[in-house]
C-alpha cells in the first residue's frame, strides 16, 4: 500500500535542545506549506528536549539565563513563563528556574506542534548514530548502533555538546576508578556524591563546575576547583539594565577588538555602574566579527581570550553564585589557578601533583573541563565517519563543520542534503550554543531543508523497527513503530501510538492485533473483541503472510484454550523470528505457563534467536535474562551494558542488571546505580513499579528498614500502583516486610486488595498470579479468601496450581493460625519446584522467606541457620547475615 502523499524523511540525529527545536519547526513549517513528513528523531535518551544539558535532576542546576529569555518561540516571549504557570512551577520574568522544567517545556514545544500536523509523523528512534552508508545529492544512509540502517532524503545533525576531553589527565589518573571522566554521563557523580566524606578535585572551573560543586559539596569534604586561570563566570544581577550597543571598532583584527571591546566596557561600567551591559551589547555582533578575524586571529583568541570572554559571557544564575560564595566562606570550595601534572593511585585515592610541584590527596577527580569542541578529537563514531568519507569537513580552527548558511561543505563537488545547527557551527559563529541562536538556526535549517529537498519518488512498503514490511501507509507505519519500540523499551504509552496507527490506517491489520493483544496480554484498557474482529477483517484483505499469520495467533490466543494458542505462537515465531512483538509475547507465554522445563523452554527458545537478532540492544537485554537465570552473571551483565549502552531506557536490559546487583547480594551498589534510573530513565517505564520494588528488596536486604517502608509509600503503594501490579509487587513488598520483622506495625494490605479485582485474588488464570493472589490474602490475614483460592487450584488443570500453589495456600494459612510446623513442612515440600511457576528467583523468593520466618517462630532453629547458610552461600546478605547470627550455631 502505498500513500499518494509520499512524506519527506527527515533523520535529526539528537533531541536535545538543538534537535528538538528542529523538530518542531520542520513540523510547523511543513504544515504551513502543505508538505507530508516524516521525522525520525534518533537520540538513546528516554525524553525528547533534555539533551546533555536539560537532564540533569538536580534542581540545584538553574537555567543560566532568566525564565523571561528562555521562550522557544521569538514571537510569544512569555511562552516559557506560560507554560510554568500551567504548569504550577511559580516564576517571575527574572527567575532562574531549575533546568529539568526547561526539558519538559521543549519536549511540550515538539508535542503542540505535532497535534496542529495531521501530515507529520515523527518517530523516536532510541538508538545512537554510528556510521554512514550511501550518500547522494537525494538520500543519506544512516547506520544505527543496535546494527538497522536508515535512508533518509535529508539529515540534521543536532548532536550538541560532547563529552569533555581527557587529554590534560596524567595516565595514572585517567585509568583510575577514582577518575569522573564525564561528569554528565549517567550515574557518573553517584558513587562520588555517596563517599561524603572523600575530598574531590574539580578539574575547571567554569559553568560545569558550577554545577558538579553544587551536586557534590557536602559538610565534610573539601571541593577543590583549579584551572590554567582559576576564573570563574561572572554572576548575573537580578535586574539588569538593557544592552549597550558598541560603536565599530576601527581595526577589526583581533589587537584592535581588545583594544574596542574594553573601551567599550569600561565606559559602560562608568555611564551605568555594571559592565555586563558592554558585553551584552556585543551579543548580535559576535558572529560577524569573528568571521572577520583570520584564522591566526582566531587560534589566537581561543588560546589567550576565550577563558576571560566566557566568564563574563555566559555567567551563573545569582543563586548559584550565592551558594558558591557560601562553600567559599565556609572553605568547603577552595578555587584557584593550577594545572594537573601527574597523579597515582593508592587504596585512600589519588595523589595528584600540580604544575607548580604542590601535591593533593583527594578520593575522586572530576574532569569539569567542559565539552570538546574540536571535532578531529571528539571520538564520535558518525562524526568520524563523515570526516573519513569525506561528507563533511571541519570548521575553521576545528571548531564544529563548515557549512552554507546550516548546510554542511564535503570536500567534494556534491553537497548531501545533511545540516546542522548549534555546537557544530560553533567554528563559523563562535556564539551557537544559546537557546537564542538555536532556535533561530532551528527554524532557519527547516525553512532551508524543506525548500532544499525535493519531495521524493514514492518508496516500497514501509517496515517496522526491525525491518520487517508492514501493509500500511509510511504515517501509520511511523507511529506503529512508536508503540513497538515502547513494547520492547517496556515502556508506557505503546497503546496509545497502536491506536493512533489504526485510526491513521484502519485498514491496518497489526496495528489493531497489537491493540488487542495488549488488551488481552497485558491488561491494557482496550475492547479486545473489537479489535480482534477488526484485525482479522483488515487481514483477510491488505495483510502480508506474516501479518496473516500474527492475526490467526492472536485469534487462537483469544478464542480458543490457552494451550493451543501458546504453540501457533511458537509456530510463528519459528517462522518469523524478527517479529519482536510476538517474541515479546512469547518469552512469558512459556515463562509463566508452568510447565515442568519452563525455564530450559525459554532458554531454548531465546538463545535460539541469536542468529535473527545478532547483537541488537533489545536481543541483548532478553539473552541477559537466559543468561542470568544460567547463574552466569557475568555474562548477564554484560549484555545487559551491552543494551544499555545503546538504549539507556531498554527495560528488559535493566531488569537483568538489575537482577544481576540482586543475585551476587551487591545491594549498595545495585541501590546506587538503579534508583536515579527510577527517576530519570524510569518515568516512562510501564513497570516502575516493578523496579521500585527491587530497589526496595535492596534496602531490605541492607537492613534500611525505613528507606524501604519510605519507598512503600512513595513508589508503590495505592493509588500509585493497581491491578496486576500492586498484587506482584506491593502486597509481595508488604508480605516480605511482615515475615522479616521489617514492618512490625499494622500492614497497609487492604488498599491493595481494594486496588485487585476480586475475580484475580480467588480465580487466578496462572500459577505465578495465584502464588501472588496467597501472598496477599495471607498479609490480610484473609483465611476465607485462601480457603476459596485453595479450591480454585486444587481444581484447576494446570499441574502447577495443584502440586505447587495448592501445598503453598495451605502453607500459608498454617502460617496464619501460627501452625508452625505444619506451616514448614508444606512450604518445605514445593521448594524444589517453586520454578514451575514462573517469574524470576527473586519472585520466588517470597516462599523461602516464610519457610524460614515458620521455621524461626516454630523453634526449629537448626533448620533455620540451614536454610540461612544455603542463601548466604548463593549471595552475600547483611540481612540474612544478621539472621545467622541470631540463630546460634549449628550442633551436630
Amino acid at each position: 500500500m502505498e500513500n499518494p502523499r509520499e512524506p519527506l524523511v527527515v533523520a535529526v540525529v539528537g533531541a536535545g535542545a538543538a534537535g528538538t527545536l528542529t523538530a518542531a519547526a520542520l513540523t510547523d513549517l511543513a504544515t504551513d506549506r502543505g508538505r507530508a513528513l516524516r521525522i525520525l528523531l534518533i537520540d538513546p535518551a528516554v525524553e525528547a528536549g533534555r539533551g546533555v544539558a536539560y537532564s540533569t535532576s538536580d534542581a540545584r542546576h538553574l537555567l543560566n539565563v532568566a525564565a523571561a529569555g528562555m521562550s522557544a518561540h521569538p514571537d510569544q516571549p512569555d511562552h516559557f513563563l506560560d507554560w510554568l504557570a500551567a504548569e504550577g512551577i511559580p516564576a517571575r520574568p527574572g527567575d532562574y528556574v531549575a533546568r529539568c522544567h526547561y526539558g519538559r517545556y521543549l519536549a511540550a514545544v515538539l508535542d503542540a506542534a505535532l497535534l496542529r500536523a495531521p501530515d507529520v509523523v515523527l518517530q523516536r528512534v532510541p538508538d545512537r548514530v554510528v556510521g554512514v552508508g550511501d550518500v547522494s545529492l537525494r538520500q543519506v544512509g544512516l547506520t544505527l548502533r543496535g546494527g538497522a540502517e536508515i535512508a533518509a532524503d535529508a539529515v540534521v545533525l543536532a548532536m550538541g555538546l560532547f563529552p569533555p576531553g581527557t587529554d590534560w589527565a596524567p595516565e595514572h589518573m585517567r585509568e583510575s576508578r577514582r577518575f569522573v571522566a564525564d561528569p554528565w554521563a549517567p550515574g557518573a557523580l553517584d558513587e562520588v556524591r555517596a563517599d561524603a566524606r572523600r575530598d574531590v578535585l574539580l578539574v575547571g572551573t567554569g559553568l560545569t563546575m558550577v554545577d558538579v560543586a553544587l551536586t557534590l559539596a557536602g559538610p565534610a569534604r573539601t571541593l577543590h576547583a583549579v584551572s590554567r586561570r582559576g576564573l570563574l563566570p561572572r554572576p548575573h544581577v537580578l535586574d539588569p539594565e538593557p544592552a549597550v550597543p558598541p560603536p565599530e571598532p576601527a581595526d577589526p583584527s583581533l589587537d584592535g577588538l581588545r583594544v574596542a571591546v574594553r573601551a567599550h566596557v569600561r565606559a559602560v561600567q562608568r555611564a551605568y555602574g555594571d559592565w555586563r551591559p558592554g558585553v551584552d551589547g556585543f551579543r548580535p555582533h559576535v558572529a560577524r566579527l569573528w568571521q572577520g578575524l583570520t584564522a591566526g586571529d582566531r587560534a589566537r583568541f581561543l588560546l589567550e581570550d576565550a577563558a576571560v570572554w566566557d566568564a563574563h559571557r555566559h555567567r551563573m544564575a545569582p543563586a548559584s553564585s550565592r551558594a558558591l560564595n557560601r562553600l567559599r566562606a565556609a572553605a568547603r570550595l577552595r578555587v584557584e589557578a593550577g594545572e594537573v601534572r601527574d597523579a597515582y593511585a593508592d587504596r585512600d585515592g589519588l595523589r595528584v601533583t600540580m604544575r607548580d610541584g604542590t601535591q593533593r590527596r583527594v578520593g575522586w577527580v572530576v574532569n569539569c573541563t567542559g565539552p570538546l569542541a574540536d571535532l578531529r578529537r571528539v571520538g564520535d563514531p558518525l562524526i568520524d565517519a563523515l570526516l573519513d568519507r569525506g561528507v563533511v569537513r571541519p570548521g575553521p580552527v576545528g571548531l564544529g563543520l563548515l557549512t552554507d548558511e546550516g548546510r554542511v561543505r564535503s570536500s567534494g563537488d556534491t553537497a548531501a542534503p545533511i545540516w546542522t545547527l548549534g555546537a557544530l557551527r560553533r567554528g563559523e559563529l563562535w556564539e551557537s550554543t544559546a537557546m537564542p541562536e538555536i532556535r533561530a538556526q532551528a527554524v532557519d535549517v527547516a525553512s532551508r531543508l524543506l525548500s532544499q529537498t525535493s519531495p521524493p519518488p514514492r518508496r516500497p512498503r514501509p517496515t517496522d523497527v526491525m525491518g520487517l514490511p508492514l501493509s500500511t501507509t509510511p504515517e501509520a507505519a511511523g507511529v506503529f513503530n512508536d508503540g513497538l519500540e515502547k513494547v520492547m523499551l517496556v515502556q508506557s504509552g505503546a497503546e496509545e501510538s497502536f491506536r493512533w496507527a489504526a485510526e491513521l490506517d484502519p485498514g491496518f491489520a497489526l496495528a489493531h492485533a497489537a491493540l488487542a493483544l495488549l488488551g488481552h496480554e497485558a491488561g491494557a484498557d482496550v475492547d479486545v473483541e473489537h479489535e480482534l474482529s477488526a484485525a482479522l477483517q483488515a487481514a483477510s484483505s491488505t495483510a502480508d503472510d506474516r501479518e496473516r499469520s500474527f492475526v490467526d495467533v492472536l485469534r487462537a490466543r483469544v478464542r480458543d484454550c490457552r494451550g493451543e494458542g501458546a504453540k501457533a505462537l511458537l509456530r510463528h515465531v519459528a517462522a518469523n523470528p524478527r517479529d519482536a512483538l510476538a517474541v515479546g509475547a512469547a518469552v512469558p507465554t512459556i515463562a509463566f505457563s508452568g510447565a515442568t522445563d519452563v525455564q530450559r523452554e525459554v532458554w531454548h527458545l531465546v538463545e535460539g534467536l541469536a542468529p535473527a537478532y545478532g547483537p541488537h540492544w533489545w536481543y541483548a537485554g532478553l539473552l541477559a535474562f537466559v543468561r542470568l537465570d544460567q547463574g552466569r552473571y557475568d555474562e548477564a551483565a554484560g549484555l545487559a551494558d551491552l543494551a544499555l549502552d545503546v538504549a539507556p531506557s531498554s527495560g528488559h536490559a535493566v531488569h537483568a542488571r538489575t537482577h544481576v546487583y540482586y543475585e551476587t547480594g551487591q545491594h549498595w551498589q545495585g541501590l546506587r546505580w538503579l534508583d536515579p534510573w527510577i527517576s530519570v530513565c524510569g518515568r516512562q517505564a510501564s513497570h516502575r513499579a516493578h523496579f521500585a520494588w527491587h530497589a526496595a528488596l535492596h534496602e531490605l536486604s541492607t537492613g534500611d528498614l525505613e528507606a524501604m517502608r519510605r519507598r512503600y509509600v512513595t513508589q508503590l503503594a495505592p493509588p500509585l500502583v493497581t491491578g496486576m501490579r500492586s498484587l506482584v509487587d506491593s502486597a509481595s513488598l508488604l508480605w516480605r516486610a511482615r515475615v522479616t520483622g521489617a514492618w512490625p506495625d499494622s500492614l497497609p494490605i487492604e488498599d491493595v486488595l481494594a486496588a485487585v479485582d476480586e475475580a484475580v485474588l480467588t480465580r487466578p488464570e496462572s500459577a505465578f498470579v495465584a502464588l501472588h493472589s496467597a501472598v496477599a490474602l495471607a498479609a490480610a490475614g484473609n483465611l476465607d479468601g485462601l480457603g476459596r483460592l485453595g479450591a480454585h487450584v486444587r481444581a484447576s488443570a494446570d499441574p502447577a496450581m495443584r502440586d505447587v500453589i495448592a501445598p503453598v495456600c495451605a502453607g500459608l494459612a498454617d502460617v496464619v493460625r501460627s501452625d508452625w510446623a505444619s506451616a514448614a513442612a508444606r512450604l518445605r515440600s514445593v521448594t524444589a519446584d517453586l520454578v514451575r511457576v514462573g517469574g524470576s528467583a527473586a519472585q520466588r523468593e517470597v516462599v523461602e522467606e516464610t519457610l524460614l520466618f515458620a521455621l524461626v517462630n516454630g523453634g526449629e532453629a537448626e533448620a533455620a541457620a540451614a536454610l540461612l547458610d544455603a542463601r548466604l552461600d548463593r549471595r552475600p546478605s547483611p540481612l540474612d547475615r544478621s539472621r545467622r547470627m541470631q540463630t546460634g550455631p549449628v550442633t551436630s
